[in-house]
């Protein structure tokens, strides 16, 4: 029997009780980014690039130009002081090349084709007006897709993940070891950059699989065995770290026969104050401060976590291989009150009376044969308290439409939340009851215009 937590038809919490499903997709859908405050695009497997209306579902445009599965995607706008803020997307693929969209005619305007190997990710930096494509090596790019620099290959494996660090810097996932680059102004006066390799770190025992930034001080990096570590992201030092990650009742030869897919950090994401790991099946809340777990449900899914997000409405959303998406509440637990360390009462020969005696040291007796336990009861009751979370995530809504692995999802506010699939499909999930009070407005607004109604 599963140990998922579940949940009733009863969900007061899930405002989701609508859903649009929307198909194109012949394949895995991975990727979904926002262009604006109502549109999105969509990329997978099949190599088609979809951009949708968040609203109504609507498929505005269907790009077709890469010939193999979409390993990267991400969006960047323009806006000059004389023109209007212009979307675009850029895309990589395992065809070796880089393609950019515009969002508002649905073209093909540039085409990068000078890559050895696949990119496997894609960065902006709005700041310096640049974008990054990481592969074999690092190469810097203008918005008119010049070749500004690039790096010497690094390793077969590649780079694996990027994040922007303060002082013209990014941090590059390369297998186990985070390598932080800088990019430099040219001496020449033109707009060109140079990047320079400025520091290895190499504290991670496996693959870094997750990078996120919390803010312009501190970024945490995730590993395939569990390993969760703070970085000061402007000395490059680490800061925090932590990897005990399963029950701490579990017996160390337990510990070690786990799968590594159970303790692999897939995704990272932060309010500041916490970072949210989705950690096998489970779900983890790291405190920054008190650089301590705080909360965490092991098994928050019936298969491994994909990603997870923190709305601002306080609520955390996870999606997994199970097909399901799930939204917990962070609820503070009610903490009971310290018991007072036990003393041991001995008759005393000489004054008849009782006297009170703490506990002797641990193996005092035992080493007899005989005694009590082997910790004194303050030190073990210290380390449960340590080891006992001050918060517990509870479970407000369950989400079921999917038919396979939900790879990751976009929150759109108002307007809900859109999911993509293995099963090819994309789902909009939407406020139930807000929709209802639109059709009733809507409905009311035809009944007037008619003149059917006497308001």
């Amino acid at each position: 029997k599963s140990s998922v937590q579940t949940i009733g038809e009863e969900q007061i919490q899930n405002p989701y009780t609508e859903l649009l499903v929307l198909k194109g997709h012949q394949d895995i859908v991975r990727f979904l980014v926002q262009i604006d405050d109502c549109r999105f695009a969509s990329a997978g497997d099949d190599g088609i690039i979809f951009l949708w209306n968040a609203q109504t579902g609507e498929k505005l445009f269907e790009l077709h130009g890469h010939t193999h599965k979409i390993t990267a995607i991400a969006p960047f706008s323009s806006s000059g002081a004389s023109e209007e803020k212009k979307h675009f997307i850029l895309t990589a693929s395992a065809d070796k090349t880089v393609l950019v969209w515009d969002c508002t005619s649905g073209r093909q305007i540039q085409k990068v084709s000078c890559f050895h190997s696949t990119v496997k990710c894609l960065t902006v930096l709005q700041r310096l007006d640049v974008w990054l494509s990481g592969g074999s090596d690092l190469c810097v790019w203008n918005r008119k897709l010049d070749l500004l620099c690039k790096t010497s290959h690094l390793t077969d494996a590649g780079i694996s993940a990027l994040v922007e660090l303060p002082k013209n810097c990014v941090a590059a996932a390369v297998g186990k070891e985070l390598i932080i680059f800088r990019l430099i102004p040219s001496n020449d006066g033109s707009e060109g950059w140079n990047v320079l390799e400025v520091k290895r770190l190499v504290d991670h025992q496996d693959n870094i699989l997750s990078l996120v930034s919390i803010n312009d001080l501190t970024f945490v990096t995730g590993s395939h065995v569990g390993e969760l570590i703070v970085w000061d992201a402007l000395d490059w030092t680490k800061q925090a770290s932590e990897c005990n990650f399963w029950d701490s009742s579990v017996q160390p030869e337990i510990k070690l026969s786990q799968s590594p897919n159970e303790t692999s950090v897939q995704h990272l994401t932060s309010d500041e104050e916490c970072v949210f790991a989705a950690i096998g099946k489970g779900i983890h809340v790291y405190n920054l401060q008190m650089k301590r777990v705080i909360a965490w449900q092991r098994t928050a899914h019936d298969s491994s976590v994909l990603h997870i997000e923190k709305l601002p409405n306080g609520q955390l959303i996870s999606c997994s291989e199970d097909g399901s998406v799930r939204i917990w509440e962070l609820r503070e637990k009610q903490q009971l009150p310290a018991e007072p360390v036990p003393t041991e009462k001995i008759n005393c020969d000489f004054c008849q009376n009782k006297i009170s005696f703490p506990p002797p040291p641990p193996g005092f007796f035992s080493m007899w044969g005989f005694g009590r336990a082997n910790k004194q009861p303050n030190q073990a009751a210290k380390k449960i308290q340590e080891n006992t979370p001050m918060y517990f995530l509870e479970l407000v809504g369950d989400l079921i439409g999917h038919s396979s692995a939900v790879q990751m999802f976009l929150y759109f506010g108002e307007l809900g939340l859109a999911t993509c699939s293995a099963d090819h499909l994309i789902i909009l999930w939407k406020d139930g009851e807000q929709e209802s009070r639109l059709r009733s407005l809507t409905l009311f607004q035809k009944l007037a215009q008619n003149g059917d109604l006497q308001l």
